[in-house]
């Protein structure tokens, strides 16, 4: 398996998926670290958001083992890895997927009651997540006035408030302008090093992949690396 930097939270061992009528990877071997980020390229239809949904727990593989935080995703019950997402997962969706009747403290704040947070210990992390991350939560604004990059910057806010050792992001910046783009991917990857967790990130956009710490892509029926090419501009 690849070097990690810190210590293993994502391990993929041997991993593979199928859709009906063919297979989609085979063999996926993938080691991420605390502290670490890697993109994953991919034709459209190659399994780049089937291989988050198996991270995320929630399509199992056809053969191959998939750790996060050390614990084995399918040789758990059901509920307990639900659990366990909860604990240890945070997702951030191409669309954000907020809530557009609840302002942006609330959409924040119902992520962190629903991981077992007290009532004023959800809103008052989530009022200040999105004062971090520049989010305006002045006179309570609805979601759907707010600007795409801060729905974004929103949903970024819901993936963190349980602090998990984990962060997924499935094509993150897709639905944004340039200059969203820019800010937002520049926010997720600095979020390894600032939360010690780290960062699966699913792009179609080079740009956006070589700000990561590393970049595989699916190809071949498998995940293979891709030079190095780190971008932070």
């Amino acid at each position: 398996m690849d070097e990690v930097v810190g210590p293993p939270v994502l391990e993929l061992d041997g991993v593979s998926c199928r859709v009906p009528g063919r297979d989609l990877f085979a063999g996926a071997e993938l080691s991420l670290g605390a502290g670490e980020s890697v993109a994953v390229t991919g034709a459209s239809g190659s399994g780049k958001s089937t291989l988050l949904m198996c991270v995320l727990g929630m399509a199992e593989p056809a053969a191959g083992t998939v750790r996060v935080a050390g614990a084995d995703l399918y040789g758990m019950p059901e509920r307990r890895r639900v659990r366990h997402r909860r604990d240890h997962v945070g997702m951030v969706f191409q669309f954000g997927e907020l809530l557009p009747e609840l302002t942006p403290v609330e959409n924040v704040a119902l992520a962190g009651l629903l991981g077992g947070q007290g009532r004023a210990d959800a809103y008052g992390e989530a009022k200040s997540l999105l004062d971090e991350l520049g989010v305006p939560t002045g006179s309570s604004p609805a979601t759907d006035t707010l600007s795409g990059g801060e729905r974004q910057r929103t949903a970024v806010a819901r993936a963190l408030i349980n602090k998990p050792s984990l962060l997924l992001a499935d094509e993150p910046t897709g639905s944004l302008d340039q200059e969203h783009r820019d800010s937002v991917a520049e926010l997720l990857f600095s979020l390894p090093r600032s939360r010690d967790c780290a960062l699966l990130l699913v792009t179609h956009d080079p740009a956006v992949a070589r700000r990561a710490d590393r970049q595989v892509a699916i190809a071949e029926g498998t995940l293979l690396p891709v030079a190095a090419s780190k971008d932070r501009a």
